[in-house]
């Protein structure tokens, strides 16, 4: 027991903050390819960067002087990304992808070349967007609206989702705001199939809370109120897809503070391109993924308003 003691007494006197600044040696640098392709009629885009050290606060630049080239390995069309200022880009005026077939990432420099392949899985429509009229809770102390959307997963198992939300144009895109599916559950360990996506993934992340015009404010806001939008797509991705933004959800949504002290140390997470130079030393990142698109936008009215609180206090 008094060892107990003697650890808590050291503990307390201990708990003093201070600066360090360690001397970290230069890190590897590595290629990191950032190659999130879909079927939207709109300019595509590739950002190929090197990594920085930890501490670096600049954004990476565009890798220069790249040949990147995606091919339908199913129907054997080919499209080569122009070289632009920020990024690799590719000017589209119909859908360069289609549900079912593979594609091949190829991207070729002077010292090495890489490539990934990715298969584009089907996506279900967003039937609606509602919003909900609600009293005071614990978390807000005056009537709000909340809000979520409607979808329901198509039958059999193993379809991945990245589902992504805009409010009044903004998007989540705050570490916990990553939000995906795995049917119409949040993952492989619970199974649920072929009905409408659960709670948390239809309306978890696309009702923020805090104070957004001052994030160091404890004032609870409401999520929406007459004159918020909410814009919503659903992405369909596969399985290698889902679990590298899965492993990547644990390596950027830390806890900070002594919380710290107990998460796992933070390292690369797994990629599927891969350097075919078997003589380069290049080390590779990033994530190679074709997705199919759906989505749904929806404006809080003040009509809207008036039917969401007529129903809610009709039932």
């Amino acid at each position: 027991m008094k060892y107990f003691i003697y650890l808590i007494l050291i503990m307390l006197f201990s708990a003093c903050e201070f600066e360090i600044h360690p001397e970290l040696a230069a890190p590897e640098e590595v290629l990191v390819i950032d190659a999130f392709l879909t079927d939207k009629q709109e300019t595509q885009t590739i950002n190929i960067t090197r990594s920085q050290p930890y501490f670096e606060t600049t954004r990476p630049e565009k890798v220069t002087g790249l040949t990147v080239r995606l091919e339908d390995l199913t129907s054997g069309n080919a499209y080569t990304f122009l070289e632009g200022e920020e990024h690799y880009y590719l000017e589209v005026t119909s859908p360069i992808a289609i549900v079912g077939h593979t594609y091949r990432l190829e991207v070729e420099g002077d010292e090495a070349s890489f490539e990934a392949f990715a298969t584009m899985k089907r996506v279900p429509p967003i039937d609606s967007i509602g919003f909900e009229y609600n009293e005071p809770n614990f978390l807000v102390d005056q009537n709000h609206f909340t809000a979520q959307f409607y979808a329901v997963d198509p039958k059999g198992v193993g379809d991945c989702y990245w589902i992504k939300g805009w409010k009044n144009g903004i998007y989540f895109n705050k570490p916990e705001e990553l939000n995906m599916a795995y049917d119409a559950s949040v993952s492989p360990g619970q199974p649920i199939d072929g009905q409408l996506f659960v709670f948390p993934v239809r309306a978890g992340f696309i009702n923020p809370y805090g104070n957004d015009d001052d994030p160091e404010s404890t004032d609870m806001v409401p999520p929406y109120e007459v004159g918020d939008s909410l814009y919503v797509e659903i992405h369909s991705i596969d399985r290698a897809a889902f679990d590298f933004l899965y492993a990547l959800y644990f390596q950027i949504n830390r806890p900070g503070g002594f919380g710290e002290i107990f998460s796992s140390p933070l390292s690369n997470v797994s990629t599927n391109i891969r350097n075919m130079n078997p003589t380069s030393s290049i080390n590779v990142a990033g994530f190679f993924s074709m997705s199919a698109v759906s989505a749904s936008g929806r404006k809080l009215t003040e009509e809207i308003a008036h039917e969401v609180k007529t129903k809610y206090f009709n039932q």
